[in-house]
């Protein structure tokens, strides 16, 4: 074999392992759509669905730093590729005659899609002499989040689709929302809500989210039999008085991104199965 053939050789052999690299690359470095940008990003106590395992365990840790009877869930799986990483974290404070209990969780995608947080939520239980009303509730949700897209059944929901906080024609203020939270939601509004697709209700999704947030295949089928790309819902259960609330819970659910990364992650998972499966031999020293 000539010079000229065999360096030849060698040059196209270093471009293609340069190729294959580079597509592996692209694949480890993708990042998921979302459904929330610029100021329409909402958060709970600062993690969003730009948050990655780490930023949210950290806001974890501050939250309950110096608490001696606090519960820890660090769930871990592995990627395609072998390295482990955080799937899941849950943090509890039980509650007490005189201290409130506190429930953390979140979901997060593969290292693939950035490991990105698809999942958060908060379960606040107030002690019976630390209920706040409802009305100082209703006003700190709508101060920080904005104007819901419905109230009712407990919740206040805000759906995001294409960017924005849907409407369905009510504009509500903080003593519209006070008047029909514990109401049931309006019929007609939900018919809108879901206009002429023929998709599941981001309303039922969500309620789900939280039961099934342990299990991302199930998740993920919620996620795609849904009429929006994000949900932020907030339960206020009556306390006593009623007028009170004994429980908050708040729920983030970026339908978008959860979609988004498993179509990443299934691909980067195809891509390491395949490149496992190409020969491992190296060019003989000549």
């Amino acid at each position: 074999m000539s010079r000229h053939v065999l360096v030849s050789m060698m040059l196209a052999m270093g471009l293609a392992s340069v190729a294959t690299a580079s597509l592996a690359d692209d694949v480890k470095l993708k990042t998921p759509e979302t459904a929330f940008s610029g100021k329409l990003r909402p958060d709970i106590l600062g993690m969003s669905t730009e948050s990655n395992a780490e930023s949210a365990r950290a806001v974890f840790d501050s939250l309950l730093r110096g608490r001696t009877d606090t519960q820890t869930d660090i769930q871990q799986q592995k990627s395609g590729d072998g390295t482990g990483y955080v799937a899941a974290l849950n943090f509890s404070l039980p509650a007490g005659p005189k201290q409130n209990g506190e429930m953390l969780s979140a979901s997060f995608s593969s290292p693939a899609s950035a490991n990105r947080a698809y999942f958060v939520a908060r379960n606040l239980t107030f002690a019976q002499d630390q209920q706040p009303s409802k009305a100082d509730m209703i006003k700190e949700i709508m101060g920080k989040y904005g104007v819901p897209t419905i109230v009712g059944d407990q919740h206040l929901y805000y759906i995001y689709r294409k960017g924005s906080i849907m409407s369905v024609g009510g504009k509500y203020k903080e003593a519209t929302a006070l008047e029909a939270i514990d109401k049931p939601l309006d019929p007609r509004a939900a018919v809108k809500l879901n206009g002429d697709t023929v998709r599941g209700s981001c309303v039922a999704v969500v309620k789900r989210a939280q039961t099934k947030a342990k299990d991302p295949s199930a998740m993920l089928a919620e996620a795609k039999g849904a009429n929006c790309d994000g949900v932020l819902s907030v339960q206020l259960v009556p306390g006593t008085p009623t007028d009170r609330v004994g429980i908050a819970q708040f729920t983030l659910l970026d339908v978008k991104q959860l979609i988004s990364a498993a179509a990443i992650d299934s691909a980067a998972l195809a891509g390491g199965q395949g490149e496992s499966a190409m020969p491992k031999g190296s060019a003989p020293k000549l």
